[in-house]
C-alpha cells in the first residue's frame, strides 16, 4: 500500500537476484488499495517485463492477510516467497530461503537478525514472538517477517484472514508442516512510512488466543467448554448447598440461593452450547475433513487425503514455467 516510489526499484532488484541464481519464477505484485501511484508503477513494471510481472489491484485497502491471499490464489509455482514492497527486505535473500526450503522444509521464516527499526517496533515485536514461541511450542524469533518462503502445499492449506499473516509459523506448525527459520539482512526504510502502529501489538494478543484455540480445540469445541461448564456447575451447587444452610440456620444466604441456581442454570446453557458446538464442527469436518497426510503408496487414497506435500503425480505439482525472451527468467 501506498509504495509508489520502490516499485520498480524492487522489481528490478527480485529480477537481478532470480537471474543470479536461475530460477524460474513469476513476480506477483498486490496492490493494497493505495491512494497514490503505486498501481501505475506496477503497470509500467508489467510493461517492461511482460512474461514475468503480474499484478492484482483491491478495491480498497484489506490488510496483509487478504493482500497476500490474493497473490496466493493465483502464484504457479512449486514455491510462494513472500516480501514487502519497502525494499526494508533484500530479494539477495530469495535464493537462500528457496535452497533450505529445498532442504525439505515447508515453510522457512526470515529473522531480521539485525533488524533496522525504531526501538518501540522492535520491543514489541520481541513480547509478541516470545508469547508466539509459548503458545505455539516453536522456537523462533521472527514470526512476523515478512520474508518467506511457502511450498505450495502450506499456502493451499492456510486460510488467512484478518490478521492471521502473523501467525503464519504457527498455523503451519499446527498443521504439521515442518517450519525452520533463517537469518536475513533487514535494510532502514528509506520511502514511505510503516502502516502499522502500537493498535497492531494489541490485536496481537486476540490472533495468539485465536491461534491458541484453533490449535487445540478446533475440532473438539466441548473440550474447552465442557471444563468451564463443570467448574460452573460445581460453584452453583456449593452456592445453593451454603446459602441453603446458612439460610435455615440463621435465616441469612438469600444471595448465594440466587447465586448458586443462576450458576447452574449457566452452566447446563454452557453443556448445551458445546453440545451443540459439536455438532457443528462433526457436520463441517464431515464435509471439509482434510487429513494431513505426507506421502502415499496408493494412488486411490489421492481422492480421499490432501497430500501435505505433494506427490510426483499429485495436484499439488506447480506447472512449468517458461523462461522469458529478454533473458529474466520466469
Amino acid at each position: 500500500m501506498n509504495e509508489e516510489e520502490t516499485i520498480l526499484q524492487l522489481t528490478h532488484q527480485v529480477l537481478d537476484a532470480l537471474n543470479g541464481a536461475e530460477i524460474d519464477a513469476e513476480l506477483i505484485f498486490v496492490d493494497d488499495g493505495s491512494t497514490d501511484a503505486t498501481w501505475k508503477r506496477m503497470l509500467e513494471a508489467r510493461e517492461e517485463f511482460p512474461q514475468v510481472v503480474r499484478a492484482i489491484r483491491l478495491r480498497r485497502n484489506c490488510g496483509k492477510a487478504q493482500a497476500l491471499t490474493a497473490a496466493f490464489q493465483v502464484f504457479r509455482g512449486e514455491y510462494a516467497i513472500t516480501m514487502d514492497a519497502d525494499l526494508q527486505d533484500d530479494p539477495v535473500e530469495i535464493p537462500a530461503l528457496l535452497a533450505k526450503a529445498l532442504e525439505g522444509h515447508d515453510l522457512v521464516v526470515g529473522w531480521k537478525k539485525n533488524r533496522q527499526d525504531p526501538r518501540s517496533k522492535i520491543l514489541s515485536s520481541r513480547i509478541f514472538n516470545y508469547l508466539a514461541n509459548r503458545f505455539s511450542g516453536l522456537d523462533l524469533h521472527d514470526h512476523n517477517c515478512g520474508l518467506k518462503c511457502y511450498h505450495r502445499s502450506v499456502v493451499a492449506d492456510l486460510r488467512l484472514y484478518g490478521d492471521m499473516h502473523r501467525m503464519v509459523p504457527s498455523l503451519a506448525a499446527g498443521r504439521g508442516f515442518s517450519v525452520v527459520e533463517v537469518p536475513v539482512t533487514h535494510h532502514p526504510r528509506r520511502f514511505g512510512s510503516s502502516k502499522y502502529g502500537f493498535s497492531r501489538a494489541f490485536r496481537s494478543m486476540f490472533d495468539l488466543l485465536t491461534v491458541l484455540f484453533l490449535r487445540r480445540f478446533y475440532d473438539r469445541p466441548a473440550h474447552l467448554i465442557g471444563p468451564v461448564a463443570v467448574a460452573v456447575f460445581g460453584f452453583g451447587v456449593l452456592s445453593s448447598v451454603i446459602g441453603l444452610a446458612r439460610d435455615l440456620i440463621a435465616g441469612q444466604g438469600k444471595v448465594l440461593l440466587i447465586v448458586g441456581p443462576t450458576a447452574v442454570l449457566a452452566s447446563l446453557v454452557m453443556l448445551c452450547t458445546a453440545l451443540l458446538a459439536e455438532l457443528l464442527v462433526h457436520e463441517h469436518l464431515a464435509k471439509l475433513w482434510r487429513l494431513p497426510v505426507a506421502e502415499t503408496t496408493d494412488d486411490r487414497a489421492e481422492d480421499s487425503y490432501e497430500l501435505a506435500r505433494g506427490s510426483k503425480d499429485s495436484e499439488l505439482e506447480a506447472p512449468p514455467l517458461a523462461t522469458s525472451s529478454t533473458g529474466r527468467q520466469r
